[in-house]
């Protein structure tokens, strides 16, 4: 029987994406085979694992990890323009992936890149693949940026999150992807409300209500207080990036028609929670087959009308 072909699309969102590895290996599992990838940040890192044949080598490597050896991967820089300048991390997966060009891979490959200085989005479909992976995870401020041509490059995700409409297809395909920076799925938590005390009840009525009173005046402060305390300039930044990638992703959701659609809510997992790897694959794993579930059910329910 032939296997149904996908066109695969890896969204970024740091160690989120570590649930590609288990939407891959869900998708594999149930018959499906990849005939085309793209991928975006940790998408392409990703990407680039699975077309080199790499994927099982990379998953183990991730499992390993702890906070030390994430400390370990961050070569810190004094420069003002950045944290990290990334080769470390670059080494590292060039210890687990052969070095190849794009062009060269058994499927078609497309990484996406941001390039600051001319306001534009980078599809890099050629060259060499470590070059490409590095410019596409350059989260901004935090890694070096990758000068190449005249272009500066960083993560792909400023511009697009999640690159459904930069997958190579082929015919009779579908789309596929996972979408680690949808919306959000809970609210903040904020300071509980005091409780009014039992024994009021049994107090004057004037006594009571005055309490009261002050107990709400106390509430409103504590939660004056946290608001103030929770919003600075860096996570008023961080707010508003979220914001920017997440709005990117539903609306190129909406442009896109994806068959198989898997999401994990941006708030779901920290950026940088590597060392919780086997927990976020198995995530996506489940997320990946209630979307394929879906899929499929759909597609039975289509044929029999």
């Amino acid at each position: 029987m032939t296997k149904q072909k996908v066109a695969l699309v890896l969204a970024s969102g740091g160690a989120r994406g570590l649930a590609h590895i288990g939407a891959i290996e869900e998708l594999e599992s149930r018959g499906y085979e990849i005939s085309s990838i793209a991928g975006c940040s940790i998408g392409s890192l990703i990407a680039g694992c699975y077309a080199t044949g790499k994927l099982q080598e990379a998953k183990e490597w991730f499992l390993r990890l702890n906070t030390q050896k994430i400390l370990a991967l961050g070569d810190f820089s004094l420069s003002k323009n950045y944290l990290v300048k990334g080769d470390r991390t670059v080494n590292a997966f060039k210890e687990i992936v052969p070095d190849m060009l794009i062009e060269d891979l058994p499927i078609p490959v497309s990484l996406v890149a941001s390039d600051i200085i001319h306001n534009r989005e980078v599809v890099m479909e050629s060259g060499n693949l470590f070059e490409a992976v590095r410019a596409s995870v350059s989260i901004p401020l935090f890694f070096r940026p990758v000068k190449k041509d005249n272009m500066l490059l960083v993560d792909g995700g400023i511009l697009n999150a999640c690159p459904l409409n930069r997958v190579r297809r082929t015919e009779g395909d579908i789309l596929a992807a996972l979408n680690i920076s949808a919306p959000d799925s809970m609210e903040v938590e904020k300071p509980k409300p005091i409780e009014k005390p039992k024994f009021l009840d049994r107090l004057p009525d004037f006594i009571g209500d005055f309490v009261s009173e002050k107990l709400e005046e106390k509430y409103q402060e504590e939660e004056s207080e946290y608001l103030s305390n929770s919003v600075n300039y860096a996570s008023l930044l961080s707010r508003m990036t979220d914001i920017m990638i997440q709005n990117n992703t539903v609306l190129m959701n909406r442009l896109v028609h994806c068959d198989i659609l898997a999401q994990m809510p941006m708030n779901a997992y920290p950026t940088f929670a590597f060392d919780r790897a086997e927990e976020i694959i198995e995530h996506g794993r489940r997320l990946m087959k209630d979307a394929i579930d879906q899929y499929e059910s759909q597609t039975k329910k289509g044929t029999q009308s």
